[in-house]
């Protein structure tokens, strides 16, 4: 490894600097005691121990074995890891980086490799499994176009299509993301009691979110990992069979569609495209501030329940409590449409849990319904609404519309939501 500047100390302070202000390790403090830690050892000229790590940045006293505890072992490699992705995405122009030699507890500063090696143009494998979802969900597209066109429904969709808010998105120019709510889970692993089960913990929403934890909670190191895995809630599927159709304006234009998960969907993103979103309250991501800034309801306490601001009426979910055999229970669905940042399109499709998604996905593909939804909403332009279903298990057995109204007329894209939001 070649390292720069005489014994490689010179240049490690502007770049850790530099590093701090682009905010380049995220929220986790641990993570970010370890960096300044190793960045003053190599300015001082010194080259710390695993003991010494534990007990400046970790707090461990002096019966700790590093045998037994991999807690710095573990905070290492997740910041070695850091540096890699940030010198491989948005510092990838950066001529000279720090790096942390493997095995050791230093910081050095190197420069960038002539070519950058195979090894750091390479994505996680969920990001390859996430591309293939995608994938699978576009041919799956097509296919239900297919279905539809073949089978004498196409003058329902057609009906469908010219109706708000489908008329607006499809004939706007950028191209549409049909973003999927996804929810993160990782492993527990305990070798000796042979424990082995994934979490999922609302407060738990990404492999980074992960990270911060773990370096915040170093004891729990090595009994929790990321598997880069993420579900879809089963209603999801339903309302694809619905949406897809409307979506997809015939096979041929199945090409047009593009399938994104909702961990993946960025700001940048929501300038370039017109946006469908499926998926549970819970999972709107970067989109929860948006929807609820210009929105008549309110989350409360968890997102089974929506609150009206206008009546203060509560809506409360019944599907998240405990089975009921074969009783029916009633949830709710949550529609509303607006502009995007960029003149684009917005359309949400949500439910608190799988019975109001599928109803809502339901109603807005049906064309008598969307024409219900247009009187009562009054605005093609913006609106929201609220849909009762009940259903035992996961069948759906019918819904209603409860209300329907203009969105509120503020900016959704500048006035920030004076709500809290629960952890989910």
């Amino acid at each position: 490894m070649s390292e720069v500047g005489g014994n490689g100390n010179d240049p490690i302070a502007e770049l850790a600097e530099r590093l701090r202000a682009r905010q380049a390790l995220g929220r986790s403090e641990g993570l970010n005691r370890l960096f300044d830690y190793l960045v003053e050892s190599a300015l001082a000229g010194t080259r710390p121990k695993e003991f010494e790590v534990a007990v400046a940045v970790f707090g461990r006293g002096a019966s700790f074995d590093g045998s037994q505890d991999a807690s710095v072992r573990v905070a290492v490699h997740r910041l070695r890891r850091k540096l890699d992705e940030f010198y491989s995405g948005p510092g990838a122009d950066e001529p000279v980086r720090l790096a942390i030699p493997k095995g050791e507890y230093r910081m050095v500063a190197e420069p960038r490799p002539a070519e950058p090696a195979v090894a750091a143009a390479a994505r996680p494998w969920r990001r390859y499994a996430a591309a293939g979802i995608a994938l699978l969900l576009a041919l799956n597209l097509i296919a239900w176009a297919a279905f539809w066109t073949t089978h004498g429904a196409d003058r329902a969709v057609a009906r469908a299509q010219a109706s708000a808010p489908w008329a607006g998105l499809l004939k706007a120019e950028p191209p549409t993301l049909l973003v999927l709510g996804d929810y993160y889970i990782f492993g527990e692993i305990d070798e000796t009691a042979g424990v082995n089960r994934l979490v999922r913990e609302y407060g738990i929403n990404s492999r980074e979110d992960l990270d911060a934890w773990l370096m915040d909670n170093p004891k729990a190191m090595g009994s929790y990992r990321d598997l880069d895995l993420y579900y879809l809630p089963v209603g999801a599927a339903f309302a694809l069979r619905s949406i897809v159709p409307v979506l997809t304006r015939g096979a041929a234009h199945g090409e047009a569609l593009h399938v994104v998960m909702a961990s993946d969907l960025t700001p940048e993103m929501l300038k370039r495209n017109n946006i469908v979103y499926l998926g549970y309250l819970s999972g709107l991501g970067v989109l929860r501030a948006p929807v609820f800034a210009a929105s008549r309801f309110s989350i409360g306490e968890t997102y089974d329940e929506l609150i009206d601001g206008v009546t203060h009426k509560s809506y409360l979910s019944q599907e998240g409590g405990p089975s009921q055999g074969g009783a029916t229970r009633r949830d709710y669905g949550y529609v509303t449409a607006f502009k995007g940042p960029a003149g684009n399109r917005i359309v949400v499709i949500a439910g608190d849990r799988d019975t109001g998604l599928m109803q809502a996905a339901e109603a807005l593909a049906n064309p008598d319904a969307l024409k219900a939804l247009a009187r009562a909403a009054g605005s093609a332009d913006g609106f929201e609404a609220l849909y009762e279903a009940q259903g035992i298990g996961r069948a759906s057995l019918g819904g209603r519309l409860i209300l329907a109204s203009p969105r509120r007329r503020v900016n959704p894209w500048t006035s920030q939501t004076d709500q809290s939001f629960p952890v989910g």
